[in-house]
């Protein structure tokens, strides 16, 4: 019990930044912007909703309420989508940590395989979504409109309201029953399982993706551990695996796609994190 509250703590300061982070843009960017660059069934709205992803230091967890506050102001299903598998994967901090602990090579094709397994998933979210409803400009506009009158305190106010408040109504029990779920398999599933399947490279690719998608592994956090079972004698291409599925998702984020974006989306959202792990882990 210990160890998942260890690891619960380990995981709040990136909830709180995404939960922060959400709340400020809410109040310092107005509507318009994210229904003119991320809305709309368009490849440009993925594109950037992407490019917007990948530098950002935000974990899996951390990624969850910055997404859904994306899809409340405007942005498409398939922007969100990118959104949230472009950034969990990879960051600045990430990138950095992955050049000084594995070399050129990985710190490359780390952003790289963000970069496409976010526009693949992000465009197939949209040719889905294209049938649906978006919500009104002019009730966007409206409330943007709104926002830019208040002054510097005010805005302050909105964004810990938004953020801390009515983003945790919306997302927090399903946040809190995933947080547990992956809590309790990243503490009984130890490092030596992954180890064992060391000689043979598609199954334990596979093993990997069925474990380490679940768990919470942040982009930073995991390189320790994938340098760890390489020297156990992963292969490098597992050790991509694991390195872009385990911070692409966990249960926390399962269960708060499932309830915002549908049933459809969650099984475009891990497909293309699956199949884009095991194409660039081979």
């Amino acid at each position: 019990m210990q160890e998942i509250i260890a690891l619960v703590n380990e995981m709040s300061p990136y909830l709180l930044l995404g939960f922060l982070l959400a709340g400020l843009m809410h109040s310092f960017i107005p509507n318009r912007y994210y229904k003119a660059y991320l809305g709309g069934n368009s490849f440009r709205s993925v594109l950037y909703a992407t490019l917007f992803g990948i530098p950002l230091p935000l974990c899996s967890c951390g990624v969850i309420p910055t997404a859904m506050s994306l899809r409340k102001e405007g942005a498409s299903k398939g922007a969100t989508t990118a959104f949230l598998i472009a950034t969990p994967q990879t960051g600045v901090d990430s990138i950095i940590a992955t050049y000084s602990l594995m070399g050129l090579p990985f710190a490359l094709v780390r952003p790289i395989a963000a970069l496409c397994t976010a526009l693949f998933g992000g465009s197939i979210a949209n040719i889905f979504s294209k049938k649906e409803i978006e919500a009104p400009i002019q009730n966007i506009e409206e409330q943007s409109h709104k926002e830019e009158k208040q002054n510097f305190i005010q805005k302050i106010v909105s964004a810990l309201r938004y953020g801390f408040v009515d983003m945790m109504q919306d997302i927090g029990r399903w946040l809190v029953l995933g947080l547990i779920i992956a809590g309790l398999i990243t503490v009984f599933v130890p490092e030596s399982f992954f180890a064992s399947f060391a000689h043979n490279s598609l199954l334990s690719m596979l093993i990997v993706l069925l474990f380490a998608i679940p768990m919470y592994l942040c982009a930073t956090g995991s390189i320790p551990i994938a340098v760890a079972l390489m020297l156990k004698g992963l292969s490098p291409g597992t050790a991509l695996v694991l390195l872009m599925a385990g911070p692409a998702a966990n249960m926390a984020s399962i269960l708060v796609i499932n309830k915002v974006l549908g049933k459809r989306n969650l099984i475009i959202y891990l497909f293309s994190i699956i199949s884009g792990a095991m194409i660039f882990g081979l």
